[in-house]
């Protein structure tokens, strides 16, 4: 399944079977064999990145027993203090909200799978820029670890929310999965009424032979969607009867006409990992994959004609009809080295979108349903390679003295073309008409130093240096006309990082983390293209760099039985990326939502987590989190409204329950909770009314799971999302009430 590179790219490389796994919140519960060539790669990468920051851990066992996880996203939505926007299953637009971010920064956390980038640093926003989920499968999964905030010098300015890494499964002896399942979905809105099934079925397959250890997967996944955009407007049309009253985000009265984006997907990923000993100290692994995504979104008209009673589509219907056709590749290669004293690693990446083709109607509806014109949106191209070498020296076996260091080099490139078509369903492509493209690289080196000073404290210095620059960029269109080259940009930061562990009694520690990141531009906010009347205009491709200043000082308990954690913390932005209302031109009194400097934010919190076992009584296992968040603008010179106000997306306090009961061998039954406060979608908190398309409310969704182990060979569960059937909106309509059923045979 090698597919032919479309780059000259520099080293590929990327992942032993678990990077970037640090100390594991719940190392206790992963497996020791000495043997396992899993464990192994984890006890090196851990020596090597030494992150000393705060963390969460789910485990693939975990994930079996008490998420009904149908993509990867789902994994994650009990841990603390994240929020992954899946508006529903088989969703390619899910970024990842952070303790002290929001959905629309999806730069501001990183996401690996064994090394691997997820995150799309093509930009910074809640759609294209959303991470690669579809490249990993809940089957492949063997943990997934969370470290919060930039304290590590190992990882780049993007981790100021959080990293998380997936480590996929590889195994030391024969093993296999089969798994079926179905989700159906009840969806109830604006009186339209439907039933909403998907589909998956996966397996697994792996082996060891001698030094060698091989491990594939492949998932298919179709589904519905309810729909995620609405039409609206301030009147029915002239001669037409239906729609729906409703009151928009800020509060005026508005007639909802239909809805849009009704997607059907169907998707497929495939997955291939090999592993090579080619001494007892030198290991060679490749990790590969493939994404394919074809998705068909519908919309739905409520209104009607007088006479003769037909169905009324407005223009603004076209855009939530589309059809997406996506193929992305991921290629990983890495070396790894272990010694009495000193662990290495190189490690390279590529991601291709090899096609990625998105078609949409520009005649209106119904007609459009059965061709005509429209546009045709190729991104084919767009991608990103990264290389890491990196290594550790250990002064002794105790390691009480540990020095890491490394260098990064990483290149993302935009390469988005738009053009007219006679046919938007199967029409060749014609004139191009709009073209966005730009490059960024950074090369960075970076060194940390981890010194036992006495028996009960650990000081961990370190530091990161980056240099970046973004070029190639260009903006074209024929409407408005507009052809301009941008300017090449270069930027450097330094980045210190300091933690002071302190270990007062046994399994107590405190730990007071600081760190500083700069999350240089992406290459969409750069080179963003706004209509201003007939003037089509790039507002600022000279954006700054935004540097973070974060601090958390956390009490942690951990023993065989769980774990506690009370984290206070607090992030202050300077020069914060963020779309937000301003004039395109000095002087006028017109305002466009485009990406600026904002002068500064702050949030500031306290997390408390924990996890129990057999905890109040044997057989019952408890996890969960709350986490209260004050995150604000505190200066912003082009849009002084927003000043005091909430950061969009981050709500005052986030909460998680998770409670697990096996009442003999072979039976789980759990129940969880996530819930939200009330949060924004604007920088100045005008949008009053949250329980209304494109406003943002808060919710408390409540899940139910029962998994039966039948044999040790096979497994059944049945589960139940949102049971209580809370009707939310964030932006977009969420899910109500689904359920589900799977059934899993292993080897």
């Amino acid at each position: 399944m090698i597919h032919p590179l479309r780059r000259s790219a520099p080293v590929l490389a990327a992942l032993a079977g678990a990077f970037p796994l640090s100390a594991v919140a719940q190392s206790s519960a992963a497996p020791q064999a000495p043997d396992d060539i899993l464990v192994i790669a984890e006890r090196q990468t851990q020596s090597i990145e030494h992150a000393p920051t705060s963390r969460a851990t789910v485990t693939g066992a975990q994930i079996a027993t008490t998420i009904n996880a149908i993509n990867v996203e789902d994994t994650l939505k009990y841990l603390p203090s994240l929020v992954v926007r899946k508006r529903h299953i088989g969703d390619t637009q899910a970024p990842l909200a952070t303790r002290t971010s929001g959905l629309g920064a999806s730069a501001r956390s990183l996401v690996y799978a064994d090394g691997a980038l997820l995150s799309a640093l093509i930009g910074n926003n809640n759609t294209s820029a959303s991470p690669r989920w579809g490249m990993v499968s809940p089957e492949e999964i063997a943990r997934i670890d969370v470290l919060y905030g930039p304290f590590s010098a190992a990882y780049p300015g993007n981790a100021i929310g959080a990293v998380v890494s997936i480590t996929t499964r590889l195994p030391d002896r024969l093993e296999g999965t089969l798994s079926a399942g179905t989700s159906v979905q009840t969806f109830d809105l604006y009186g339209a009424k439907a039933t909403l099934p998907s589909y998956h079925v996966a397996g697994t397959l792996g082996d060891r032979f001698g030094r060698l250890a091989v491990f594939g997967s492949v998932t298919h996944t179709t589904s519905t969607s309810q729909p995620i955009s609405y039409v609206t407007a301030t009147a029915n049309p002239a001669g037409t009867t239906g729609g729906v009253a409703d009151r928009n985000r800020t509060g005026a009265a508005i007639r909802v006409l239909g809805s849009g984006g009704i997607e059907h997907q169907a998707q497929d990923n495939v997955k291939f990992k090999a592993a090579f000993d080619v001494s007892d100290r030198l290991r060679l692994t490749y990790v590969g994959g493939l994404f394919r995504n074809d998705t068909a979104s519908t919309a739905e008209t409520y209104l009607a004609a007088l006479t003769p009673g037909a169905p009324v589509y407005t223009s603004a219907f076209s855009s939530g009809v589309y059809r997406y056709d996506q193929r992305h590749w991921s290629h990983a290669l890495s070396a790894n080295g272990t010694g009495a004293r000193f662990d290495w690693q190189v490690i390279g990446t590529l991601y291709d979108f090899a096609k990625d083709t998105q078609r949409t109607p520009t005649a209106l509806l119904p007609a459009a349903f059965a061709g005509g014109a429209g546009t045709i949106t190729r991104l084919d191209g767009t991608g990103r390679e990264t290389f890491d070498a990196k290594g550790a020296w250990r002064s002794d076996a105790a390691a009480t003295h540990t020095i890491s260091a490394g260098v990064h080099w990483d290149r993302f490139e935009v390469n988005s073309n738009r053009y007219a078509t006679t046919d938007w369903i199967a029409g060749p492509q014609g004139a191009l008409n709009q073209a966005s493209r730009g490059k960024t690289r950074t090369v960075a080196g970076w060194a940390q130093d981890e010194v036992r000073i006495a028996a009960p404290l650990t000081l961990t210095v370190g530091g990161r240096y980056e240099d970046w620059r973004a070029y190639d960029g260009c903006n074209f269109s024929t409407t408005p006309v507009l052809s301009v080259a941008q300017p090449t940009r270069r930027a450097t930061g330094f980045s210190p990082k300091a933690t002071l562990a302190f270990v007062p009694v046994r399994d107590w520690t405190v730990r007071a983390s600081f760190g500083k990141a700069y999350r240089f531009p992406t290459v969409g906010e750069l080179y963003q293209a706004v209509t201003t009347g007939a003037v089509l205009t790039v507002p600022d491709p000279n954006l700054r760099p935004e540097r973070a200043l974060s601090g958390e000082l956390a009490l942690e308990h951990r023993d065989a039985s769980g774990t506690a954690r009370l984290s206070l913390f607090t992030e202050s932005i300077d020069d914060a990326l963020i779309a937000q209302s301003a004039p395109l031109v000095a002087g006028s009194a017109t305002a466009y939502s485009y990406v600026q400097n904002v002068e500064r934010t702050r949030a500031r919190g306290v997390e408390l987590a924990g996890t129990r076992t057999d905890f109040p009584v044997r057989g019952v296992d408890l996890s969960g989190s709350a986490t209260y968040t004050d995150a604000t603008t505190r200066k912003d010179t082009a849009f002084p409204a927003a000043v005091g106000k909430l950061l969009p997306s981050v709500p005052h306090w986030k909460a998680t329950a998770v409670a697990t009961w096996r009442p003999t061998t072979g039976i789980a039954l759990t129940a969880a909770a996530r819930y939200a406060s009330r949060n924004y979608a604007t920088l100045d908190n005008s949008d009053t009314v949250g329980n209304a398309y494109m406003g943002f409310y808060r919710y408390l969704v409540v899940d139910l799971r029962a998994r039966v182990a039948v044999t040790p060979r096979y497994a059944l569960a049945v589960g139940v999302d949102n049971v209580t059937n809370d009707r939310y909106f964030l932006f977009h309509p969420f899910p109500q009430r689904s359920v589900s059923a799977e059934v899993t045979a292993r080897l």
